[in-house]
């Protein structure tokens, strides 16, 4: 299939915020003050900007761009946000780019934390009580494609489901379990989690369903650490961050499996073990793995877990992990046998 350039359209837009404290001592938090309308692409835009952040983002700056043209449909751009300095520089830390498919007139997307009241005030960006937020557009317009026996006149659209589920973690309508993260809570909802993460599926819906209820508390985790793993989490992409907020995350990360680890260790059951060694050997949780050993070296258990619903879903994925823990509950004197049984 050969397929033309696509043909770009660049549009920078630039708004300049004077009295910046009058209006953030006027508008509260999800109130916003719009720009002037601009073209580009032939359709009309507009800046919205939050001076004490949008939803519940008070403490920030957030800045979205909004399509405000009536006959749009599905106008996919490439955005990018940055602040200004006195030079007219655009910020590093303090910019970021995001592509978006906005639907109709109305549609919005941005960033809900550009910058927080406590960094903004007092650096190279407030000058004078203003502020200058940059706006860069980018409309892409792909020209039909061709193919070698005719010209491509139906397009299957692209999934919008990233999209979507973003939308849903915004709005946090009708979230069901509640996360509390160094002083913030966080809304959310199980089943997404759930099969988004195999681990959120054993802690929310295995033994410690009923310990967990509808509220989780996160020890020495900085809540915007937290809240870029929910957006990772119902994206499948990472928010704009800065070099050290990654390595934050990747941390993070890492204390979060362990600390879930931790709690699975601490809640195994005959109903649930076969899943959780699964879950353990696909996920390289080696403590996990040896409490389940330990578990089922009971020949009370080991008869329960075979007859688990888990047992067959652990039979089918880690094979291997069964010969383990066979070769494991043998005696010591049968050290031949175990040995043929781990070279299968």
């Amino acid at each position: 299939m050969r397929r033309r350039p696509e043909k770009n359209e660049l549009r920078t837009h630039v708004i300049k915020i004077d009295g910046y404290s009058q209006i953030k001592e006027l508008l509260q938090t999800g109130e916003y003050t719009t720009s002037i309308p601009f073209s580009v692409g032939g359709h009309s835009w507009a800046m919205r900007y939050y001076p004490n952040g949008c939803r519940e983002r008070a403490g920030y700056l957030s800045v979205f761009l909004v399509l405000d043209s009536a006959d749009a449909k599905d106008v996919k751009a490439k955005v990018s946000f940055g602040l200004l300095d006195m030079d007219g520089v655009t910020s590093p830390t303090y910019s970021g780019t995001f592509e978006y498919i906005f639907q109709n007139k109305g549609s919005s997307y941005g960033f809900t934390k550009l910058i927080k009241h406590k960094d903004l005030e007092g650096s190279v960006h407030l000058r004078g009580d203003s502020v200058r937020i940059r706006c860069d557009v980018t409309i892409v317009t792909k020209i039909r494609s061709e193919e070698t026996k005719g010209i491509q006149y139906v397009k299957v659209p692209p999934s919008k489901l990233h999209q979507n589920l973003g939308g849903l973690l915004e709005s946090m309508d009708g979230a069901d379990v509640t996360f509390q993260v160094g002083g913030q809570k966080f809304p959310a909802h199980r089943y997404v989690l759930a099969a988004r993460s195999s681990v959120f599926n054993a802690e929310l819906f295995g033994a410690m369903k009923e310990k967990i209820g509808g509220s989780m508390k996160i020890d020495d985790m900085e809540s915007d650490v937290f809240e870029s793993l929910l957006h990772f989490i119902y994206t499948d992409s990472l928010p704009v961050v800065e070099t050290v907020m990654a390595g934050h995350l990747l941390v993070a990360a890492d204390r979060l499996k362990l600390m879930c680890e931790e709690k699975l260790c601490n809640h195994i059951d005959a109903k649930m073990v076969a899943t959780t060694l699964a879950l353990a050997e696909q996920h390289s949780c080696h403590g996990l793995k040896e409490a389940c050993f330990d578990f089922l070296s009971s020949p009370s258990n080991l008869k329960a877990m075979k007859a688990s619903d888990g047992y067959e879903h652990l039979k089918n994925s880690c094979p291997s992990v069964l010969k383990e823990l066979i070769a494991r509950l043998l005696p010591v004197e049968l050290k031949a046998v175990k040995d043929i049984i781990m070279s299968i």
